[in-house]
């Protein structure tokens, strides 16, 4: 287990489940948790954290939801998505920002400041989830510097928690 610190792990009610996954399937575009699903509510040192049975699948990050890499694993959201080449890649996944120039094709519906997750261009695998700096038109224009601060990507300490 890797070093991410979990308190306060609690079952959340019926109606709190329901409210957030129709918050979720807004942003995602997909339908994630359902009533029958056992979703706990977790604060963590970097995160507040949803768990689906055992498993990291979102996050909370503000007061904003988002899934974690495991769940759009799982879901596989058709919104939200911001495509980057095979170049950015291993540099996304220790972590780095993404950059304007690598990226290929994103969610025209995104705007500045929006949760946003990561994929790369080959296998349109997600790699990790950031911050949009930009709107999803100027994201596809690769204007250089800074496009997506990265949040969580494959191989933090979250992802790790999964294993």
């Amino acid at each position: 287990m890797a070093d991410i610190r979990i308190r306060k792990r609690k079952r959340m009610r019926n109606k709190e489940v329901k409210t957030l996954s129709s918050e979720l399937e807004e942003v995602m575009g997909v339908s994630v948790f359902t009533e029958d699903d056992q979703v706990d509510f977790a604060e963590s040192s970097d995160f507040n954290l949803l768990f689906v049975g055992n498993d990291i699948l979102g996050m909370m990050f503000g007061e904003k939801p988002f899934l974690t890499v495991r769940g759009i694993i799982r879901y596989k959201p058709v919104k939200r998505y911001v495509t980057v080449d095979m170049g950015a890649v291993p540099f996304i996944t220790n972590g780095a920002d993404c950059m304007g120039p690598g990226i290929l094709e994103a969610d025209p519906s995104i705007s500045a400041g929006d949760l946003v997750w990561i994929r790369d261009v080959r296998n349109k695998v997600p790699i990790a989830v950031g911050v949009s700096e930009r709107s999803g038109e100027e994201l596809i224009k690769k204007i250089p510097g800074k496009a997506v601060r990265s949040i969580h990507n494959v191989g933090d300490k979250l992802w790790k928690s999964g294993e």
